[in-house]
């Protein structure tokens, strides 16, 4: 990948390319901060820069053989390490590799909820195995190919397992010569301290919303659509192809939402017998298809809390009377005219700490059935609360 590929990051590209002009490179390098504002990318560009034998002052050349190799992923000096499902006995990042170069090249920017999809495996969480650690430290220990150096780049490191993160030490403290070792985190607190201290930690910002927005024009998306989707991207231009590209998935987000505290609503508040019980019915099944692993998994389950989340602090804002603070789309706003009124001082703080506290447990392979009704019973007495 070349680095005006990629959408924004100049600073960054810039402080990049200065350290292989100026020859220090560091071993082990963090590339963090939220998804879809390019930091695989980032990566890749930087991993060709370095072994690029006609580079320039702004990039790679892309035409020589290690640069056609590298945009290819299939030079073989640069070697991937990324969260996987084991099947059957395959349990190391090679067995993935063909859905791994395929999902980089045809897409481009995604995340993790991406990647479980590509492999088909949206009801379980992936991980970074034990093995994985020797295969990394084999495939550094042999001869580089070329001249330049083996590069080694981890994809969501957080996701390795206590026994590869400990093997992996080592070879962080003292790396083979000429090796690099590029790790692109979102939740870098949640890795090995002894990581951290071995790593140089590079933050990478959000992207700005005029850079976002002027990408989504270039591929057609007309003016004052990409601006207001670009707001609500907030910096992330993955989170703005998903905006572009809205699929039924994200139409049943906010129907969910909508079922959510509707039915929360007609509990708590509605004396008709006949209309609160037929309510209560509803949210049974809402968090029983919500639990449902066949048709959701638990990226799509934390997925929906994370938006839940979000819709709640529009509608709290949006009391405010601050539209340039508000980042929804025409559908998230028509709810919102009737709803927000009922997110206020009272209880906003507690329904966000359930929305929350229901991710973390899905996170950790709770029984999704139940979590979410346990939310919803925590939903019928929040959305009560008077204001305070």
């Amino acid at each position: 990948m070349l680095f005006r590929d990629i959408i924004g990051q100049e600073e960054i590209k810039a402080q990049l390319r200065a350290s292989v002009r100026e020859g220090r490179i560091p071993h082990a390098q963090l590339f963090t901060g939220i998804s879809g504002i390019g930091k695989l990318q980032l990566a890749l560009a930087y991993a060709q820069y370095v072994n690029c034998a006609h580079r320039t002052n702004e990039d790679s050349c892309g035409q020589c053989p290690t640069c056609l190799q590298m945009q290819k992923l299939q030079h073989p000096d640069l070697h991937f390490v990324f969260p996987i499902v084991k099947i059957e006995h395959e349990d190391t990042c090679d067995a993935f590799m063909e859905q791994w170069r395929e999902i980089i090249l045809s897409r481009g920017y995604f995340d993790l909820e991406d990647w479980y999809k590509a492999l088909r495996v949206e009801t379980k969480q992936g991980m970074i195995y034990e093995k994985e650690s020797g295969e990394i430290l084999r495939k550094l220990s042999l001869k580089p190919f070329g001249d330049g150096y083996k590069v080694m780049i981890i994809w969501q490191p957080e996701k390795m397992n206590d026994s590869c993160a400990n093997k992996l030490l080592k070879l962080l403290e003292e790396p083979p010569v000429q090796t690099l070792f590029i790790l692109v985190s979102e939740h870098p607190e949640q890795l090995l301290s002894t990581i951290l201290s071995r790593v140089q930690r590079i933050q990478i910002p959000r992207i700005p919303n005029e850079v976002v927005a002027d990408a989504l024009m270039r591929k057609g998306v007309p003016a004052a659509t990409a601006s207001d989707i670009a707001r609500i991207a907030n910096g992330s231009y993955l989170q703005a192809l998903k905006k572009v590209n809205q699929s039924k998935e994200n139409i049943a987000e906010l129907q969910a939402f909508i079922a959510l505290f509707r039915n929360a609503y007609t509990v708590g508040m509605i004396n008709d017998a006949e209309k609160k019980f037929q309510a209560l019915q509803q949210l049974r099944k809402w968090s029983l298809d919500m639990a449902d692993a066949k048709t959701m998994g638990r990226e799509r389950q934390k997925h929906f809390l994370q938006y839940a989340q979000q819709q709640v602090r529009e509608n709290y804002i949006r009391n405010w009377a601050q539209p340039d603070l508000n980042y929804q789309l025409p559908e998230e706003r028509e709810f919102s005219v009737k709803f927000a009124p009922f997110i206020h001082s009272g209880n906003v703080e507690g329904i966000m700490r359930q929305l929350d506290l229901a991710e973390r447990q899905i996170e950790q392979n709770g029984n999704a059935k139940i979590i979410f009704f346990d939310l919803c019973i925590q939903m019928i007495v929040l959305i009560k609360k008077p204001k305070q």
